[in-house]
């Protein structure tokens, strides 16, 4: 296993990172949209208000109040009810209670002092953020061996050997490193996507396992989502996933297998404009919704609907609308097709095409791709064809890459032509 992993602790990633604002559910969905546009990994986390103000918390009472992550998947399958359409006004004024999808298990405390394989152990396993306490006490300086913290010793020195369920509870309930009484309710909140970024800063300590392709490293995930253009894109959200949160719109071809020409997810439409994409979803075919009504003659009789939302022009940079009628473009559910599409594309490709990547591509580069597109996933499709789907590669997927133990090393003698014989490393 990389040295960095035993290195570092949780506390390295920190520095930098914002002190967390907790959103309640209470808040109205209007509120969520704003809040998930200044959010990573396309969505938030959602706590129960304290029942006092003053009252000092500890981690399992912290724990209790956290709800789930809200996306911009959910908040647009939510205003694509039909209840919702008939008032958009009073869906966007909708408790988010009433959308956010409980699940406990998505967040976890821990101390600053975590190690770093510690905190990728249970991100593996379901954890998408992990709540760190500020503390000014932590210099933010990486700790050599990270079992040795503020001159005390850890006792996780051999908890890489213990089983998987263990890793979920080393190190969450040791006394915060934070001492001082100004800053025990302050926290700062990583994502998996904090993790990639500080591990592509890395990529030495991790060699030769970046250049690897996707495909040698087996982690390629062929049981990802889809459904075909045809199809109501409604339908996505009948059979969505929950990590990550994603659909692909594919087209069948003869030969059995599928091309996929869009995606219908929570990190294509985090930044959109959500009425216009709940009417889209709700009233257009997939296919329709990911290429674009402009670059389809049977959808172009879509064009005089006309979104009316009672949500002032200040709102319309944080995705929720405007009060003026404006034609429905799939612009304004974030995809932007291009005037003309190249020939031998699919009718549906434009630059609102998803991210994909060859089956050959490495490790290095899908992490790249993930993190400049701030995306969630990569579609994966075949190295020699147009398009062909073979599955998918998520956050969890990269981080079973890198803590994956190395194969064991054996010998296997070659014959050379010379009539010796040399040895050969195999994994």
């Amino acid at each position: 296993m990389a040295s960095v992993f035993l290195y570092h602790v949780v506390g390295d990633l920190t520095v930098g990172k914002p002190e967390m604002v907790e959103f309640y559910e209470t808040e109205t969905i209007e509120s969520a949209i704003r809040a998930i546009g200044e959010s990573t990994e396309c969505g938030i986390p959602v706590w129960k208000r304290k029942s006092h103000l003053s009252m000092v918390e500890t981690s399992e009472m912290r724990q209790q109040r956290f709800v789930g992550i809200l996306n911009s998947l959910d908040i647009v399958a939510f205003l694509a009810s039909t209840e919702c359409l008939e008032d958009q006004d009073k869906a966007i004024k909708t408790s988010v209670s009433q959308v956010v999808v409980p699940n406990a298990s998505l967040l976890k405390q821990v101390d600053p002092a975590t190690r770093l394989i510690d905190a990728l152990e249970m991100m593996k396993q379901g954890v998408r953020r992990l709540l760190v306490p500020k503390s000014m006490v932590w210099k933010g300086m990486s700790k050599r061996f990270s079992f040795l913290y503020n001159g005390k010793w850890l006792k996780n020195a051999d908890a890489s050997n213990n089983s998987s369920n263990n890793n979920l509870t080393i190190n969450t309930n040791r006394p915060s490193s934070s001492s001082g009484t100004s800053n025990h309710n302050k926290f700062c909140c990583l994502s998996r996507e904090d993790v990639i970024r500080f591990l592509i800063g890395c990529l030495g300590a991790l060699a030769p396992l970046p250049l690897s392709s996707i495909s040698s490293l087996g982690i390629i995930n062929p049981n990802y989502t889809s459904v075909e253009a045809s199809l109501p894109a409604f339908e996505a959200t009948r059979k969505l996933p929950g990590d990550p949160s994603e659909v692909a719109v594919v087209e069948p071809i003869p030969d059995g297998h599928c091309k996929i020409i869009g995606e219908i997810s929570a990190s294509r439409l985090w930044k959109c404009d959500y009425l216009a994409a709940a009417w889209a979803l709700a009233n257009l075919s997939a296919g329709q919704f990911v290429m674009g009504v402009e670059d389809n003659e049977a959808a172009r009789s879509l064009l005089d609907f006309a979104v009316n939302s009672a949500v002032g022009d200040e709102s319309t940079a944080n995705g929720i609308g405007s009060t003026r009628l404006r034609k429905f473009s799939s612009r304004s559910i974030g995809f932007n097709p291009g005037s003309s599409i190249r020939m031998g594309r699919s009718m549906y490709r434009g630059r609102s095409a998803p991210l994909t990547c060859k089956i050959t591509s490495s490790l290095a580069a899908v992490m790249a791709q993930m993190l400049s597109h701030r995306a969630t996933h990569v579609w994966v499709i075949e190295d020699d064809s147009d398009d062909i789907l073979v599955g998918v590669v998520g956050y969890a997927d990269i981080l079973a890459a890198v803590t994956k133990q190395p194969a064991s090393v054996t010998l296997t003698p070659v014959n050379r032509p010379e009539g010796g014989f040399t040895t050969e490393f195999q994994n």
